[in-house]
């Protein structure tokens, strides 16, 4: 690991570069006479992105927060100063970003610099009357000029709290994923403690109805909670069950943090019976029945794609393109639910990585297509609060969307969807 003094960059050189970069008046995009709502952050669910962005913000008082700034790097060997990073704390997502906002993070801020992460720390201090807080971490590539984006709420209608303690790798890199496979261990580390409670839920989730199906959503009339009482902080705590795990510093509390547990194969697919259940998409219920009653799940599903493409070739490219969906619907989007069961995942997976996304205090916007606004499709995913979850979201139906629905479901079937 290194050690923020023997990072090669020159800080001056840095500094010189993000400033020529962010407020000169050069080609490139910039954060200036910007809104967090007008950001397009579909690099933040592209499949060809360089880096993952993630903010952990941590509650050190009423009025501080400590902010792990974390950078998953995904592309191979990156060096730290062909990207320059800034963060934010705004009012609201409608307020202009600015350089008198907007804050340059260079090799002296770097906590940690691991194998697969940057790490950065800052403490920021909101004053207890502001009813909305909310942080942004950017990423700019240098090399194109692509734009990386996270922002959290720290304090807003949507959110409780934010907890008081942190869950942490081996490393003392902040825990970045949205699931942990079953087995595995995390620490946790507050200024509080020595203990932390966790409830357990061994329910599994069912598949979303598609976006045209306006009628609710069945709802468990009871939902299985086990509690699995106190453990102690800064001692790796295993998890050894799927489900998952709400974990919590003061019980009586509305704030915490949910933990999916995975099977060891995940994001992968495990076996052909959870193949079975994720062809659902694009299937007709009878093929879908037809397959779960098969005796022979891989026969059965050798049989199913071979009938869709009539070519052996074409199918087996098919089966990739399709479970690769699934597993990047899995990264991306697994909150309490395995990704590929959201309504973010299901419309990942049938219609591929938005075009454009949008994040609002409200809502969160996809779009797909169309030379104009008139021919652009948009899915509107409405923020729910929710205690499990400070990014819970759920698909706004709608009958209109089943032309392109079908339409999508359609090429998938023929072999030909490529993203």
């Amino acid at each position: 690991m290194k050690t923020r003094d023997q990072h090669p960059m020159n800080c001056k050189t840095s500094r010189l570069l993000i400033f020529l970069i962010l407020f000169a008046g050069c080609s490139l995009p910039t954060l200036a006479q910007k809104t967090l709502s007008s950001l397009n952050q579909t690099l933040r669910y592209s499949r060809y992105s360089r880096l993952s962005l993630k903010i952990i913000p941590i509650k050190v008082s009423e009025t501080k927060y400590k902010l792990q700034l974390q950078v998953e790097k995904i592309e191979e060997n990156p060096v730290l100063n062909t990207f320059s990073f800034t963060y934010s704390v705004l009012d609201s997502y409608e307020e202009e970003i600015i350089s008198d906002n907007t804050y340059i993070l260079t090799s002296d801020d770097l906590k940690y610099d691991t194998d697969r992460h940057w790490v950065f720390e800052k403490t920021v201090e909101i004053p207890a009357t502001k009813k909305t807080a909310i942080a942004l971490f950017t990423a700019l590539d240098t090399r194109q000029g692509d734009e990386y984006y996270y922002s959290t709420d720290l304090k807003s209608s949507f959110i409780f709290d934010v907890p008081n303690f942190g869950a942490y790798y081996a490393n003392y890199v902040g825990f970045d994923q949205n699931y942990l496979n079953v087995g595995e261990s995390l620490l946790f580390k507050s200024d509080g403690g020595p203990t932390l409670h966790n409830f357990y839920y061994p329910i599994s989730l069912e598949v979303p109805y598609p976006p045209m199906e306006t009628k609710p959503v069945a709802v468990p009339r009871e939902l299985e909670v086990i509690d699995s009482g106190d453990f102690l902080e800064n001692i790796p705590k295993s998890f050894d069950q799927i489900g998952y795990y709400f974990i919590q510093s003061d019980t009586s509390a509305s704030t915490g943090l949910v933990l999916k547990t995975t099977h060891e194969a995940f994001p992968k697919v495990k076996d052909w019976d959870e193949m079975v259940d994720m062809v659902t998409y694009i299937s007709t219920r009878k093929e879908h029945d037809d397959l779960k009653a098969a005796e022979d799940k891989k026969k059965a599903l050798d049989t199913y794609w071979l009938g869709l493409t009539r070519n052996p070739e074409t199918a087996k490219e098919l089966i990739r393109e399709y479970f690769r969906q699934v597993e990047f619907a899995n990264i991306l989007f697994t909150d309490f639910k395995e990704g590929w069961k959201t309504d973010k995942g299901m419309i990942y997976i049938v219609m591929g990585p938005p075009q454009e996304v949008n994040f609002y205090l409200d809502r969160e916007v996809w779009s797909y297509g169309g030379t104009n606004e008139s021919s652009r499709i948009r899915f509107t995913f409405a923020r729910v609060k929710n205690i499990l979850s400070p990014h819970y979201y759920t698909l706004n139906r709608s009958r209109a969307y089943q032309p392109v629905w079908f339409k999508n479901i359609s090429i998938w079937r023929s072999g030909k969807m490529a993203f």
